[in-house]
């Protein structure tokens, strides 16, 4: 029963709308595959800029290494929760250390996603800075004009 249990919670923690055939392309993508995918994901967001590619890189490490400790944490049995006995003899029920290592390496990697524009967020601030250097600026005699009416 509690084996039924922790494959029940580990498919909702990493089920998506995507398929298995996907899920498993996706998290087994190497470095030079994940940039690629960013690169297009940027192009089609009207976002990428040429001087992103460090920064594309850059997530696409991060990925490669979240996709690895996946896996490892898939292989290792999958349990969300592990028990440490301390040196005083006590049994504690703690988070996997693989499992928040992966949360970690996800969030450092949303912080990229945002910065790309690749989030609702991230795409609305570009979009609004983009918008605020774009308006023409006016003199003062076109505010006071404005203001006589």
């Amino acid at each position: 029963m509690k084996r039924v249990l922790k494959a029940t919670r580990i498919k909702a923690v990493f089920s998506t709308k995507e398929s298995e055939a996907d899920q498993a392309e996706r998290h087994s993508m190497k470095k030079e595959a994940w940039k690629r995918r960013i690169k297009k994901a940027c192009q089609e967001a009207g976002t990428y800029r040429p001087y992103f590619e460090s920064v594309i890189t850059s997530l696409s490490e991060i990925l490669e290494s979240r996709d690895a400790v996946r896996k490892y944490y898939i292989d290792s049995g999958a349990d969300p929760i592990v028990m440490r006995t301390n040196k005083g003899g006590y049994t504690n029920v703690e988070k996997n250390p693989i499992l928040a290592v992966y949360d970690d390496m996800n969030n450092t990697a949303l912080i990229y996603w945002k910065e790309l524009g690749l989030t609702p967020k991230g795409l609305k601030a570009i979009d609004d800075k983009a918008m605020k250097s774009n308006k023409p600026k006016s003199s003062l005699g076109d505010i006071l004009k404005n203001l006589e009416g």
